[in-house]
Formats: structure tokens, C-alpha cells, sequence
């Protein structure tokens, strides 16, 4: 009689361990449906759950460099507009100095002449203290102030800003400067081989002119040589700045690559597969359902039913 009681009994506790394990998996497979994961805990898995997290932060780390990359598009985009401004007004200070070279030149012109390079002069620094993204001078290098100051005594702009662009990640080691700082493409060597800058060059013609001095024709035809090689300066800058939007794009690709790969591993890793996933939940409510009703009709078995 003991013997049957330990049969039964251990018939009620195995049948009751198989139907909770069951009922486990198909709310484990319940949970992954509705939460969209195959990780309910780190637990369940936790390699998975390691590899996941390893992910994660890689895909946080990405996303400021993505940042850190849009920034730099930006700021270089803001330089080469100004630097295609700072053309515009070189090309045209190179018109006026070819008519002020003109030693026939009557002074009322010579005067309008003065005055227009006055303004060229004034427009170069507006741009020389153009702003970045952030709100920096775009060609002060790390300072936060102004890039050019102008001398009160003598109206001439001087450079106070840092002595580099700031540098920018791009991701894995790579960083790109966002900028230029102002001496980079605005000082040059003349003709002669002195060393000056596009401000001095445009400011000293246009006091020349407004002094009406005889030499202005002379000091004129010497300022278009000058001008020649900033406008040069500046061409060379803009290709620098192009080559630096190359770089950024093709960074940029590898980010996104890099990004799209990412969700596929953690999609792989972490999320389940619906179709497979909705078969197995299928199949294991049919099971289940096929061990209760078995196991319902086995308890209510009894040994005078084989009696009778």
C-alpha cells in the first residue's frame, strides 16, 4: 500500500513539475512576443546580455561621434560660404586697385575708390569675425572671443585668436579640424616676398587712395600682386575645406555601416524571430493543453475502474 502511495504520489509531483515547466516556456515566449526581446533578464542569457550591452554602448559612443561629425559639416560649411564671400570682395578690390593704377585717374574717382575699399576692408573683418555653430568666432581657432580686433590708433584689424582650429572625432581615432583660424588663408607673402595679410593689403590701398598721394598709381599697381596671392591663399583654403567635407562624407558612410550593423547584431542577439517564435508558442499550447487534459484524466482514474 506504501508503495502505491509513493507511486501516486510521485506520479502528482512529476506531472505537476512538467506542466509548470511548460507553462514557463510558454510565458517565456509570451514575454518575448509582447516585449519584442528574446531577454527578459541578463539571466536568461547572459552572454547574449553581455554582447547586448557591449552594443548599446558602442551605438552611445557612435551617436556622439555622429554629433561630433555633424558639427564639423556644419562649421566647415559655414567656412567655405565666407571664404567664397572673402572672393567675391577680393575679386573686386582687384577691380578697383586696376583702375586706381591708372595714373590718369581724376581724384573725385580716386576718392570713390577709397571709400569702396574702406567698406571692402570692413566687410573682410565682419567675416574674419564670423561665428560658428556654436556661437565661436569661426576663424579665432580655440578662443572664445573675436578672431580680429581692429587697432584704435590706427584702424588696422589684428589677429587675437588661438593659434589652431579646434579638432573634431570623428570615431575610431580619426578627428578633423572644423575650421581654419584667420592667418591660415589671410597671411600670405607679397611679390616681394614680405610677408603681409589681405586686411593690411586692402587697408593700406585704401589710405593710399584717400591721401591722394602721386604714388597711388604705383602703390596700386603693387597692391594687384599682392592681392593675386590672397586671392591664391584663399583658393588653396577652399580646397582644404573641400578635401575635409571629402573625408567627413566618407566618415559619415563608415558611421552608418557601422550603426546598420550594430541593429542587425542586436536584432540577431536580442530580438525574436515573430514567425518562429509565434509556431513554438503554438505548438507548446497544444502540448500543454494535451497534458492537462491527459494528466486531468489520469487523476481521476481509479483502481476499481479497472475492477469492474
Amino acid at each position: 500500500m506504501s508503495i502505491f502511495a509513493t507511486n501516486t504520489s510521485a506520479f502528482y509531483e512529476r506531472s505537476t513539475q512538467n506542466l509548470s515547466a511548460l507553462r514557463g516556456q510558454a510565458e517565456e515566449l509570451q514575454n518575448q512576443i509582447s516585449s519584442n526581446s528574446k531577454l527578459t533578464k541578463s539571466s536568461d542569457n547572459p552572454l547574449a546580455a553581455s554582447q547586448l550591452r557591449a552594443l548599446a554602448r558602442s551605438e552611445s559612443l557612435g551617436t556622439i561621434d555622429a554629433a561630433a561629425t555633424n558639427r564639423a559639416t556644419v562649421d566647415l560649411n559655414l567656412t567655405d560660404t565666407a571664404l567664397n564671400q572673402f572672393a567675391t570682395y577680393v575679386s573686386r578690390a582687384q577691380e578697383l586697385a586696376t583702375q586706381a593704377a591708372s595714373a590718369l585717374l581724376p581724384p573725385a574717382q580716386r576718392a570713390s575708390i577709397a571709400s569702396e575699399l574702406a567698406q571692402i576692408h570692413q566687410g573682410l573683418v565682419g567675416l574674419a569675425n564670423a561665428r560658428d555653430s556654436a556661437g565661436h568666432a569661426l576663424f579665432g581657432g580655440d578662443s572664445p572671443g573675436d578672431a580680429y580686433q581692429i587697432d584704435p590708433a590706427t584702424g588696422a584689424a589684428q589677429y587675437i585668436g588661438g593659434g589652431s582650429a579646434g579638432q573634431l572625432s570623428l570615431g575610431d581615432g580619426q578627428t578633423v579640424s572644423r575650421s581654419l583660424t584667420g592667418p591660415e588663408f589671410l597671411s600670405f607673402k607679397d611679390p616681394a616676398g614680405n610677408q603681409t595679410d589681405l586686411l593690411t593689403v586692402v587697408k593700406a590701398l585704401s589710405d593710399a587712395l584717400t591721401s591722394g598721394a602721386a604714388s597711388t598709381a604705383t602703390t596700386a599697381q603693387a597692391a594687384l600682386g599682392s592681392l593675386a596671392n590672397g586671392l591664391d591663399a584663399i583658393t588653396t583654403a577652399q580646397t582644404v575645406v573641400g578635401s575635409r567635407l571629402s573625408w567627413i562624407d566618407l566618415s559619415t558612410e563608415r558611421q552608418q555601416a557601422m550603426s546598420e550593423a550594430r541593429a542587425s547584431q542586436q536584432e540577431d542577439i536580442g530580438t525574436p524571430e515573430l514567425g518562429s517564435t509565434l509556431a513554438r508558442l503554438q505548438q507548446l499550447s497544444t502540448v500543454l493543453e494535451a497534458s492537462q487534459a491527459s494528466f486531468s484524466k489520469l487523476a481521476n482514474l481509479s483502481l476499481f475502474d479497472f475492477l469492474r
